[in-house]
């Protein structure tokens, strides 16, 4: 992952700020992370053999609370993206009303390449070597790229057992034994739902003949395309990361995802099958999806899939990033130089982070809310700061990015001016 991946998130927030009047202090903190933290983690492998892992966790920002982001296993995994993640977790936070800063994590691993004990030794050995650094109303962990509520269940379990006191706050998206939360493990995706029905319906698009295609077929994307496709939308373009498949009459979703987990190992912890290898269907690219002449593109795989070297061949009128980070600031330029309209992540796929707060809330409050009631919270609060985005947009005659940016930018600003100055550590 290239060094510039946090000054490329910088750019947002400095076109944000154009329309926003805060103190200097206030952006200088904002720039940096507040703290950064690289482990070093032996596991002892099933074959006896040691291998060191490179684990991180950032806190980026707690102005506004303690902080709360995810974990992620994935080969590419370094401090600077860790660092952007977190920063635009503070930010998503913000822009979501959510009491939290913003915090992220990972490990430098393909977790594809794991067993299923070497995985638990993995991550009791990350809260092993971050315990010190995370904590209820400290920093919460969450489930990110390649981790999931197993993974969450292990670390919340390794952490109480340190702390010699069940610890149920200190990680969400938890097997719901475990102190979980009803819709944690669908909430990216519904909050996203949301955002896409509100949004659809102010550009008059009609469900029934608006075409969507969804890059990356994983727990976030699959859930999306399902919604989509039980909604009424046509979805006609899915991948994952070994390709993807493309039918211009439209897929039949929750046949997909069926295929997907009946091909799984019995003892196998992730798919291994590819979407691509369905049939009675043309197979594209991952680069191919991103090109097709649909109405809605939905990236929903990794940073960065989207830059100025094919930002011009995008065809699609509408993109709501499920993904972190898939689009460059500089691709941004692009599209927007196009018409296209681009929903940004920090709204987006902020359900996730909503629902881990209703998740701590329950932890905290030892009063646990039903499926029902958790979809009705999570619906309001991404219907109205949907709202407030948009009515934002129409103010300044900005995009939608930048208005996202504005709207989080002024309650960050209003919580750091209530905390006043702080200057600690100037000599009288």
């Amino acid at each position: 992952m290239s060094k510039s991946l946090l000054a490329d998130a910088n750019v947002r927030l400095e076109e944000a700020l154009k329309y926003v009047s805060i103190s200097e202090d206030a952006f200088s903190r904002l720039k940096y992370p507040k703290a950064s933290l690289s482990v070093s983690i032996p596991i002892r492998m099933d074959d006896g053999s040691l291998k060191i892992f490179q684990g991180y966790r950032v806190r980026y920002d707690d102005t506004r609370g303690p902080g709360k982001g995810g974990v992620r296993y994935h080969p590419s995994v370094s401090i600077d993206e860790v660092q952007s993640l977190a920063f635009w977790m503070t930010f998503k936070c913000a822009l979501l009303n959510l009491p939290f800063g913003g915090a992220k994590g990972g490990i430098t691993v393909n977790p594809k390449e794991l067993s299923k004990t070497e995985l638990e030794r993995l991550s009791r050995g990350y809260i092993e070597a971050i315990a010190d650094f995370i904590g209820t109303d400290v920093d919460i962990l969450a489930p990110d790229v390649y981790t999931n509520e197993m993974i969450m269940g292990w670390m919340m379990d390794q952490y109480s057992i340190i702390r010699r006191r069940f610890s149920p706050g200190v990680v969400t998206g938890k097997p719901l034994t475990m102190g979980g939360s009803q819709g944690r493990d669908t909430a990216t995706a519904t909050g996203a739902f949301h955002v896409i029905n509100v949004m659809l319906k102010k550009f008059n698009l009609v469900k029934e003949t608006t075409t969507v295609a969804v890059q990356g077929f994983g727990n976030a994307g699959a859930q999306m395309a399902e919604l989509l496709f039980k909604a009424g939308y046509k979805v006609v373009a899915v991948s994952d990361s070994q390709g993807g498949i493309y039918a211009p009459q439209g897929l039949d979703i929750p046949s997909i995802r069926q295929y997907k987990k009946s091909h799984r190992t019995v003892t196998g912890v992730y798919c291994q099958d590819s979407v691509c290898n369905i049939i009675d269907h043309e197979v594209i690219t991952n680069e191919q999806l991103l090109t097709l002449d649909v109405d809605v593109l939905i990236p929903a795989a990794l940073e960065k899939q989207i830059t100025e070297k094919n930002a011009s061949e995008i065809q699609a009128k509408f993109i709501f990033e499920v993904a972190n980070g898939p689009i460059t600031s500089s691709a941004d330029n692009i599209l927007n130089s196009k018409g296209i309209h681009v929903f940004p992540d920090i709204l987006v796929n902020a359900g996730g982070v909503t629902v881990s707060y209703l998740e701590w809330v329950q932890n905290r409050n030892g009063l646990y809310w039903s499926l029902t009631e958790v979809h009705e919270k999570l619906k309001v609060r991404m219907i109205e700061e949907t709202e407030a985005v948009w009515s934002i947009s129409q103010k300044f005659e900005v995009n939608m990015r930048t208005s996202a940016y504005i709207h989080a930018l002024n309650r960050l600003n209003e919580a750091m001016s209530a905390k006043g100055t702080r200057d600690y550590y100037q000599n009288n």
